[in-house]
């Protein structure tokens, strides 16, 4: 019996591309040398690679470009899963039914009887059904190492909220941002030692990631556009220079500080 609305279900037509595009990636691992001898540990990179030019294309708007890198992303699920077929481990098939029932059993307000109040609840209860399902030792196990560090600092945060660790309120997550500012303050004023100003300045990273949680900001998504603006606008200080024969070199900051605030007008229109 299927648990899902039948209006979603697939047509036949699209089940069959489905197929077809595996069948493609196992003949590829038979008869193509490189795909023959890739494994899961040298092609790794590649789907990080591909990860992150997903992103980019999300970040552009450029859904075109959008729908290469998802069929890219989907290439790379379906490849590790017929190198894992044929070492023995597992199958595409037992990949997709895991995450299927997992979903199923994450939404009992969806597929259960189960009644939430919105979209802390349905958090909450997906942290607490993964503690109860025996997959985790932690609250905040599953999330990798390997994550860049202002992401991994939003979803620890998360994982500990989603089972009550948590300040109630945003005044008290804004309280910790001023409260580790302080420190830090000190920490330079007394001339600590380099390890203890990383450690505060660190612990203000921390506080302001927790912080951006409240007011609906994505930490990763904020400082990667910030970085972005950064390059347009220094680029723009660098274009200015070279119209009247200039190098950075050769400019003093009152004008370089000029050009970075005409490149803030162009932007802001």
């Amino acid at each position: 019996m299927k648990v899902f609305d039948p209006q979603f279900t697939e047509t036949p037509e699209r089940l069959e591309s489905y197929a077809d595009f595996v069948a493609i990636v196992r003949q590829l691992r038979r008869d193509c040398p490189w795909d023959r001898e890739q494994t899961h540990e040298s092609v790794k990179h590649l789907l990080i690679e591909e990860a992150y030019e997903t992103v980019e294309a999300i970040d552009e708007q450029n859904w075109d470009e959008l729908r290469k890198e998802l069929g890219d992303l989907l290439l790379h699920v379906v490849f590790h899963s017929v190198m894992a077929e044929q070492e023995g481990r597992f199958t595409l098939q037992d990949v997709i039914r895991g995450e299927t029932e997992k979903l199923v059993r994450r939404h009992p307000h969806v597929f259960g009887e189960q009644e939430v109040g919105g979209v802390a609840d349905v958090l909450s209860n997906w942290e607490r059904i993964k503690l109860k399902e025996g997959e985790k030792r932690s609250a905040l196990q599953g999330v990798p190492g390997t994550l860049p560090a202002l992401l991994r600092a939003q979803r620890i945060q998360e994982k500990a909220a989603g089972v009550g660790f948590d300040f109630p309120e945003e005044s008290g997550a804004w309280q910790k941002v001023e409260e580790e500012m302080k420190e830090l303050r000190a920490a330079i004023a007394d001339q600590a030692s380099a390890e203890k100003k990383e450690a505060e300045f660190g612990d203000l990273l921390f506080a302001l990631v927790n912080y951006a949680r409240f007011i609906d900001v994505t930490p990763e998504n904020a400082l990667r556009r910030t970085n972005e603006r950064f390059v347009r606008r220094f680029q723009h200080i660098e274009w200015r220079l070279a119209e009247q024969g200039k190098t950075l070199a050769e400019a003093d900051l009152e004008e370089m500080d000029r050009y970075w605030d005409e490149a803030k007008r162009l932007e802001e229109g």
